[in-house]
């Protein structure tokens, strides 16, 4: 009997009031899901206690699962400002469990978790949610949306493992 290796993969989708997460394991050519689920933050909290739940509970996911890799979208352009800088900080924290945990934490564009998940980069969500369902085997659309786009984001950072774990770009 041969021992299967997977290679685990956690998916971030950042934000402040939700950070959506998701974990995939590759083997043997199959994507299996294994866990997704939102991190809530309370709105009437000081932002500074927000970040240190984020922070927390990411960190906790770290030593829950021990994935071998993570796959984050890349901080895109708001049309606000000023809704971009919670967005960030919220990165910033989310690195830093990463960097603890000494796991490496790759990050995407949006086009590029796109195309990795639905071969386009043009690409709307309902399209990104259903090819997630699809290549994990799910029954439905993995809710909520969040916790969807952290799937797709896992599945393109194993899509960007090559053979034997080694890495054929950073986007």
């Amino acid at each position: 009997m041969h021992k299967v290796h997977a290679t685990v993969a956690i998916g971030i989708d950042p934000g402040i009031a939700s950070v959506g997460y998701g974990l995939v394991a590759s083997a043997e050519g199959k994507l299996i899901p294994l866990a997704h689920g939102c991190i809530q933050t309370e709105a009437s909290e000081p932002m500074g206690k927000r970040l240190v739940f984020i922070f927390n509970e990411v960190q906790k996911l770290l030593q829950l699962y021990t994935p071998d890799v993570g796959g984050m979208e890349e901080l895109y352009f708001f049309r606000n400002v000023s809704s971009a800088f919670p967005v960030a900080e919220a990165r910033g924290v989310i690195r830093l469990a990463f960097e603890e945990s000494h796991i490496e934490l790759f990050q995407h564009t949006p086009n590029a978790i796109k195309k990795s998940v639905t071969g386009s980069a043009r690409a709307d969500k309902n399209q990104v949610q259903e090819m997630v369902k699809i290549l994990l085997g799910m029954p439905e659309i993995p809710k909520p949306d969040h916790a969807a786009d952290a799937l797709a984001a896992a599945i393109c950072t194993l899509h960007s493992l090559g053979p034997a774990g080694y890495t054929l770009y950073h986007v």
